[in-house]
């Protein structure tokens, strides 16, 4: 009986040592650059442990060598390989796609349905098959018809700020966006129209805060979840609580039933995906599940990611007034040309506009990285003259160190600057398509970019109009790096001081003519 009892204590400690151990030596064995792992955090104990930020952190590892074409990290106990070589991102990304279609897979689309059926979760022929039904939601038409949608939610928003008390005009940016996006991605993709600045407590709002998020206690779930998949599984660890689900599920159930009844159409995600129905072969119908899984995920996005890009870019106005003074002549002078008349293709023909977004971008990215995993064996060149190629096997994962490829004074001059310049037509030309990536690139590139830079375009040229942008005594500046969380932030939040301008264009006629304003209410 001993005996036994010595073996199975054996054959448990080998167990877990390959478990925990087995990658730790990866990059030793085939001579790659890289930081030191420790077990089980890898090399993301800084994160954990609050002294650097993800963002922060990618960037001192990019730079372990200029000169290398990649470098080694250890995602928790799954080992990276982090392409710094922009010639080799375009290859993974664009030539050799079909070698490195998906993302690193590690929520179960049984126990977490809501992220492990969304178009970013999904996997070789049923993610080409949902992106290619929901591809048409994002075409220049469509957009044309949500700007409409967004033009009223933004002059709703800016009105709720231009007319607050100069007592309540310091507030916290983060808090403020995220209300905007929330009504947008509320009418966009669930058909229903909401005003949370002035109903801060509605249903979808609330439930919008829980799913995003990311307390210490969710911080901690997600390491778990992806770090160790098979793990959380069997102890049936969700990322999103039931209640959550049941209310999105409910949402699109309820929205779906209510059109069908009274023959409502309107030009959202939600409606592309109702008229699938009865035109997809068998076993490829969109389920409510499935819709609500490619809507949720589109929410998730649209109201933290996007919510991010506005608070990082209106600080950057606010810190930079000769960026705000540039920005209101061409406000002014889109104003004066169209006869106040703010239309979806004047807003799009607006350079600097445009060039602030994208600098606030390269900044303050809103992917921090992005991953591939390769489908089946692929030689890497040598990371550095001398060294050997490095065969990755199937299911290796790679990283594209967004941050650190826009923070590169090789490919950026100045980089630490916000030079909204760079990016007018003129010097376009000599950025590489490969290292400015705040969206991706190839296939997988993010099925939502237009609609996120549509959506910010529209609220700052609508909160321009009205405000000034002004720093206050709470405005971080410079602006440090909240270590407490995964995605960009900023220490102690996006505060800011919105001042009424005293000429300010309150009234802009939308391109169908009307003063715009959203309602309550399903629709």
């Amino acid at each position: 009986m001993d005996t036994w009892i010595l073996l199975s204590l054996l054959a448990g400690a080998i167990a877990v040592y390959y478990y925990f151990f087995k990658n730790l030596s990866f990059f030793e064995k085939y001579g790659i650059i890289h930081v030191s792992p420790v077990p089980v955090v890898g090399n993301m104990a800084p994160v954990f442990l609050r002294q650097s930020s993800l963002a922060e952190l990618i960037q001192k590892v990019y730079n372990l060598n200029q000169d290398a074409k990649y470098v080694g990290f250890f995602d928790g106990m799954n080992p990276v390989v982090m392409i710094r070589d922009p010639d080799l991102i375009k290859t993974i990304a664009v030539k050799s796609f079909d070698l490195f279609p998906d993302h690193r897979g590690f929520i179960d689309e049984v126990n977490d349905p809501l992220f492990g059926k969304n178009l970013f979760s999904l996997r070789g022929d049923r993610w080409r098959d949902v992106r290619t039904l929901l591809s048409p939601a994002f075409t220049s038409s469509k957009m044309k018809a949500m700007f409409k949608l967004m033009s009223e939610c933004a002059d709703n928003f800016t009105d709720f700020l231009s007319k607050l008390p100069a007592d309540k005009n310091v507030m916290e940016m983060k808090n403020i966006f995220t209300r905007y996006t929330n009504d947008v991605i509320a009418t966009c993709a669930f058909g229903i129209s909401v005003d949370s600045m002035r109903n801060p407590t509605n249903e979808f709002y609330v439930y919008g805060k829980d799913a995003t998020t990311f307390s210490t206690l969710r911080n901690i779930k997600f390491y778990f979840v992806r770090s160790m998949p098979v793990i959380t599984k069997m102890l049936g660890l969700k990322f999103v609580g039931d209640h959550v689900r049941r209310f999105f599920k409910d949402l699109i159930s309820n929205t779906i039933h209510t059109r069908d009844a009274k023959n409502i159409v309107r030009p959202d995600m939600l409606q592309l995906m109702m008229e699938t129905r009865g035109k997809r072969g068998p076993g490829k119908e969109l389920t409510i599940e499935d819709m609500t899984a490619q809507a949720f995920v589109f929410f998730f996005g649209g109201f933290d990611t996007v919510s991010n890009l506005m608070c990082f870019a209106a600080h950057e106005i606010a810190v930079n007034p000769d960026v705000q003074a540039k920005l209101r002549d061409e406000i002014n002078e889109v104003l004066k040309t169209t006869n106040g008349e703010l239309t979806y293709d004047a807003l799009n023909e607006m350079q600097y506009l445009d060039a602030v977004v994208n600098e606030t971008l390269r900044l303050w990215p809103i992917a921090i990285f992005l991953d591939r995993v390769s489908v089946e064996d692929f030689e890497l060149p040598p990371a550095l003259p001398g060294d050997k190629p490095l065969l990755l096997k199937k299911g290796s994962s790679i990283w594209f160190p967004v941050f650190g490829l826009h923070r590169d004074p090789k490919y950026f001059e100045k980089p630490n600057e916000f030079h909204p310049e760079r990016f007018l037509d003129e010097n376009k030309k000599d950025i590489n398509s490969a290292v400015y990536v705040p969206f991706g690139l190839g296939p997988r590139m993010c099925i939502g970019n237009r609609f996120a830079l549509l959506e910010t375009k529209v609220m700052l040229f609508h909160l321009l109009t009205r405000c000034d942008l002004k720093m206050c005594a709470k405005t971080p500046h410079p602006l440090r790096l909240c270590k407490q969380n995964f995605a960009l932030m900023a220490e102690g939040g996006f505060w800011l001081k919105i001042q009424p301008r005293d000429n300010a264009n309150n009234t802009i006629v939308f391109s169908n003519g009307v003063n715009g304003s959203a309602t309550n209410g399903h629709i």
